[in-house]
């Protein structure tokens, strides 16, 4: 009933598509350059990438120690710490499915449970990709198998050492920092302890 009124409530707010153009298909992604008609009546043009949406994993240890890659990203130039995660393939792929070939894939790791931690829009006003986060947990180790162009460093970290690297900037990989600030928070909440200093906590 909430989303039905929170959506009344935006009627004057949507826009609607009239002309649907590519003006670009990649491999990865396309550019749009949508036709559109504004809430006023006036048109308007949308520019924005397509994308089949993503999936990544936050794997935990038994130990509670976290996962992660290491990833040079040629758009910022910089070596990143990352969650693992990969897009996914359009007409035969499921989220799911995606996200243990993902672990499986850049780490060699294989999980018995895998559990949806949360979706959001990473960039909605220029993209409309969907990323979604797992859980992961009865993690067993095994051999990466990595795309041919792409060149991975595992790297295992405790929970608190991440989030000490998180506060200092040290991570700056979006999809990385959501999932750990949602960890933590579904941490509290269930009561589990984490290693983290209390009396240098600071944002969420």
């Amino acid at each position: 009933m909430l989303q039905k009124r929170l959506s009344g409530s935006d009627t004057g707010l949507i826009e609607k598509q009239y002309r649907k153009v590519y003006a670009y298909r990649g491999n990865a992604v396309a550019l749009r350059v949508d036709e559109v008609s504004l809430p006023n009546g006036r048109k308007a043009t949308r520019e924005f990438l397509e994308h089949p949406g993503a999936v990544a994993v936050l794997p935990v240890l038994d130990d509670g120690r976290l996962i992660f890659v290491r990833q040079y990203r040629y758009p910022v130039g910089r070596v990143t710490l990352e969650i693992p995660a990969g897009k996914l393939h359009p007409l035969k792929d499921s989220p799911l499915k995606r996200a243990r070939a993902e672990l499986k894939e850049e780490t060699g790791c294989t999980a018995k449970t895998i559990k949806p931690l949360l979706d959001f829009w990473p960039t909605p006003a220029f993209s409309n990709e969907l990323l979604r986060i797992y859980l992961a947990s009865g993690i067993k180790h095994g051999r990466a198998r990595p795309d041919e162009d792409e060149f991975l460093k595992m790297e295992i970290l405790s929970f608190k050492k991440a989030w000490a690297m998180l506060e200092r900037g040290g991570i700056r990989d979006s999809k990385t920092i959501i999932a750990l600030q949602a960890y933590k928070i579904q941490s509290q909440v269930t009561s589990h302890k984490l290693p983290i200093n209390r009396q240098k906590k600071r944002g969420f």
